[in-house]
């Protein structure tokens, strides 16, 4: 052992996880990745960090039943200089609030809040020292009732990072990124993201890279905890509102 750098990444095996694993590879860490249903992905990204000279263990539990907190000890047992969790796994599932049954709140709690809650409490309970980022969403800002259970579930992971913040310093900071229109789904049509790009200041999607620079920010600056970066352009703050002088009726 050379370094005294690892990492649990969860949802590490696709999309937005996946990176964040790979650029802490290159950063010199050694990557516990957790994953649940996607084996093949997990095992050719563990394939690729190992390519970059690092060691990466593969680690599957499924959030909505599975034993999360155990996560830890066997990340610990891999890698005893663990000092880094990146919660990254989600599930997203559109609804509106009267369509939203019990099921699908547990579903989604379960996945973006209940787990990174309770391995966030295993962390810090496990290592004297480290650092935790967690993944959001820019929509957090919104009220945007599509989308109720995931998002209110998102909401409460931003309360979250703050709270854990104030309790878990000095030994551990605790920060988040936001992420806005960078990687979106394949299912979504040119035009709906060039509806998007318009909304969106900056006039642009953003790039995948430019999460790694959030994330090597709040790595570095050490006075930096409880903070949530919105890298989205600014979408999230592109919100006016109605007064008396955006009033289609309004006289000059």
């Amino acid at each position: 052992m050379t370094e005294n750098k690892a990492a649990l990444v969860t949802g590490g095996a696709t999309r937005v996880g996946r990176f964040f694993a790979t650029h802490l590879a290159k950063r010199g860490y050694d990557i516990a990745l957790h994953y649940n249903s996607s084996e093949g992905p997990a095992a050719e990204a563990a394939a690729e960090i190992r390519a970059l000279g690092r060691q990466c263990e593969t680690i599957r539990c499924d959030f909505r039943q599975g034993d999360v907190e155990n996560l830890i000890p066997q990340a610990r047992s891999r890698f005893p200089h663990l000092s880094l969790l990146v919660n990254s796994a989600s599930a997203y599932t559109p609804a509106e609030i009267v369509d939203t049954d019990l099921a699908m709140l547990q579903e989604q709690f379960a996945i973006n809040f209940f787990a990174p809650f309770l391995l966030t409490k295993a962390f810090a309970r496990a290592v004297s020292a480290g650092e935790v980022v967690n993944i959001l969403d820019n929509k957090i800002v919104y009220q945007q009732h599509a989308y109720a259970a995931y998002l209110l579930s998102k909401k409460a992971f931003s309360e979250f990072t703050r709270m854990a913040a104030v309790e878990l310093a000095p030994a551990i900071r605790v920060n988040a990124i936001a992420p806005g229109v960078i990687l979106p789904a394949e299912v979504r049509t040119s035009d709906y993201l060039e509806w998007r790009r318009d909304g969106i200041p900056l006039k642009r999607q953003g790039a995948i890279e430019e999460l790694g620079q959030a994330l090597d920010y709040l790595l570095e600056n050490r006075f930096a905890t409880g903070q949530t970066l919105f890298v989205d352009g600014g979408e999230s703050i592109n919100i006016v509102g109605r007064h008396s002088e955006n009033y289609p009726g309004h006289r000059s």
